[in-house]
């Protein structure tokens, strides 16, 4: 009779140990748990530890750690008509485990899958010049239209980063001429801007010369000592400009006017 009692409590003790043992679940920090009773969305648990009934309970886990999502490269057309391989990284947490669940059948694919068609929707809006100077604001766009697509799945796309830009070789070169095309216009527009400076600062210097004949003079002789002070095999005869103005005439003494008496 003992030994039939004991076997009675063996039964109850190893269906205890066994319901506990599928039961106790245990979730980490980053993690959530979405239950379902029956099919019906119950609530959600977690984290630490947490009893999920079998057989009438399910549950889901979720983590809400960011993950790491690389885009594969997609052939893009520029604005422009240039056909570019583009390839970024997005960033995203899930936010609201429920939604994640149940608005949506798999997140992450769904999530993907978006990213790349929204990466070659907004690149393709714009030129190859922009998508290459204009990272930053092409990052942020493309960011914030993930992140209001997803918001009702409840995701958060938190950065959105372009990493390449693959142009054809082709293209390459036609790049190259275009900057040294520019790096010309540009060089020659300084070379025009410095003849306009220098042109006026000579009629200024002009004017300043003209206004005292001394002035022009030691000017003379300045330019004759840069001269001489050079390697070469010129002599230089210095022209007086005193016996210039005698041969033309110029400065010339006022004639005399003699004021007599009037009579012989």
């Amino acid at each position: 009779m003992t030994t039939l009692i004991d076997q009675a409590w063996i039964v109850p003790v190893v269906l205890i140990i066994m319901f506990f043992a599928f039961a106790i679940r245990i979730l980490r920090e980053y993690e959530r748990g979405v239950i379902f009773m029956l099919g019906r969305f119950w609530k959600v648990k977690g984290p630490g530890l947490i009893i999920v009934i079998p057989v009438i309970q399910s549950m889901v886990r979720v983590d809400l750690r960011i993950r790491v999502f690389d885009v594969p490269p997609q052939d893009v057309i520029s604005r422009d008509n240039v056909s570019v391989k583009v390839n970024a990284v997005v960033y995203f947490r899930v936010m609201d485990s429920e939604r994640a669940i149940i608005q949506v059948e798999d997140f992450l694919l769904a999530t993907s899958q978006l990213a790349q068609t929204t990466l070659r929707s907004v690149l393709g809006q714009h030129d190859l010049d922009q998508m290459l100077s204009a990272r930053e604001q092409l990052n942020a766009n493309i960011q914030r239209i993930l992140d209001e697509q997803t918001d009702a799945w409840g995701i958060k796309v938190s950065n959105v980063e372009l990493k390449h830009v693959d142009i054809d070789e082709s293209m390459v070169r036609a790049i190259a001429r275009q900057a040294e095309a520019e790096r010309l216009r540009r060089a020659k527009i300084i070379d025009a801007e410095g003849e306009y400076q220098a042109s006026q600062r000579f009629l200024d210097a002009a004017e300043i010369l003209c206004r005292r004949r001394e002035a022009m003079q030691l000017r003379y002789l300045t330019t004759l000592q840069g001269i001489s002070n050079e390697r070469t095999s010129t002599v230089i005869f210095p022209f007086p400009m005193d016996l210039r103005d005698l041969v033309t005439g110029h400065n010339a003494p006022p004639p005399a006017v003699s004021s007599g008496t009037g009579g012989p």
